[in-house]
């Protein structure tokens, strides 16, 4: 949503020239009425009347750009005090009267005045239009400047959306005696939370869940380096462990000062998991934490080791792998969602949406993503 008031985000100098450029364009108004009263305004009435020409001005320019369609709500009350001002002016201050007829003298000092007070009127239009110029161009090359960005910007984005096809694959491959099911939705137009799921040369199966730093076009190129990476290193070896080590070794120093955490876990066809997490939530076995030893995320310490944990699940099991941006969903009162409903939504048979739609619903901050993995009967 764009900013209702403009004076936010235009520059401090373009609006003071503004400001400045009204002030001299309205005060040439306050010298005309000396031009239309004969020159019969006493000093301090003139001096006013320019001045209050010019302040009142402002006060309108401000109020319009502020308050736009509702511009009245500045204009009337200024317009008032004015109004009075002016009226208080004229009774304190009344026109001299000019002497008839008039003498060669009065006749001189009025052409004088009438001559300076004409000039001055030229110099304070110029003056105010040569602002209001430079602040058309100035703004005029800004609307362009912020147009290009906003077209890179887009052009950026659209190549993250093109990343996030990667990082979060639509269609998962089969996984031989598994039933396989996946949710995603990001808290912004490209998110952090990325899975896998890569077939092995054994014909196993590894499914991969992490969740990177940050968010945007910088998160979407680490994870698209991490996807690949992954690839390559799962082509070498099949262990989890293994597997996140030299994630990690390879990642660390590349994600500036960011990092990565990420949930590993290779399944083989009779039933057997091998499992190893880099600092990511425990997954779900028929809705009970499965407990893994604690452990840093992928990018902070270079020369990091993972340990992997091995269990048999049996026809009708259900594995659940989550990211965090689930149990710390939060409502309006600042309650988070918690992990505690995570784990009752899954004793019940949750499906992935099912728990993705409950956490969105109470709050949702960050990156929703879960895959549900069954073992078929």
């Amino acid at each position: 949503m764009s900013d209702p008031n403009p004076w936010r985000t235009t520059p401090v100098r373009t609006r003071i020239i503004f400001l400045l450029a009204v002030f001299f364009v309205f005060a040439g108004i306050g010298l005309a009425s000396d031009v239309i009263d004969m020159g019969r305004e006493p000093t301090p009435r003139f001096v006013a009347t320019i001045l209050m020409s010019g302040f009142f001005a402002i006060g309108y320019a401000i109020g319009g750009v502020t308050l736009r369609k509702r511009f009245w709500m500045s204009l009337i009350p200024l317009l008032t005090v004015q109004v009075i001002l002016n009226g208080w002016l004229a009774t304190r201050f009344p026109d001299v009267p000019l002497p008839v007829p008039l003498s060669a003298d009065a006749i001189g000092h009025l052409h004088e005045r009438i001559t300076w007070v004409g000039i001055a009127i030229i110099a304070c239009v110029s003056v105010g239009y040569t602002g209001l110029v430079y602040v058309s161009i100035s703004e005029s090359k800004r609307y362009y400047r912020t147009e290009t960005e906003k077209a890179k910007l887009e052009s950026e984005m659209a190549a993250a959306r093109e990343v996030q096809r990667v990082m979060v694959p639509e269609d998962l491959p089969p996984i031989p005696g598994y039933t396989i099911e996946s949710i995603y939705r990001p808290a912004s137009e490209v998110g952090g939370d990325f899975f896998q799921v890569i077939p092995l040369k054994s014909g196993s199966s590894l499914a991969v869940i992490g969740d990177v730093s940050g968010k945007g076009l910088r998160a979407a190129m680490i994870v698209s380096m991490m996807v690949g990476m992954l690839r390559t290193v799962s082509g070498f070896t099949e262990e989890p462990a293994e597997i996140l080590a030299e994630l990690n070794r390879r990642l660390y120093g590349r994600v500036h000062d960011g990092f990565a955490t990420c949930l590993a876990l290779r399944l083989d066809s009779g039933g057997r998991l091998a499992l190893a997490t880099a600092g990511h939530p425990s997954p779900y076995l028929n809705g009970q934490e499965i407990v893994l030893a604690g452990s840093m995320p992928l990018g902070l310490s270079e020369a990091e080791s993972y340990s992997q944990t091995s269990l048999e699940i049996r026809n009708g099991d259900r594995v659940v792998l989550l990211t965090d941006g689930i149990p710390e969903a939060r409502n309006e009162q600042g309650t988070i969602f918690g992990f505690p409903r995570v784990e009752t939504l899954l004793r019940d048979g949750a499906s992935a949406r099912a728990v993705a739609d409950k956490a969105q619903q109470y709050g949702q901050n960050d990156d929703l993503t879960v895959i549900g993995i069954g073992r078929a009967a």
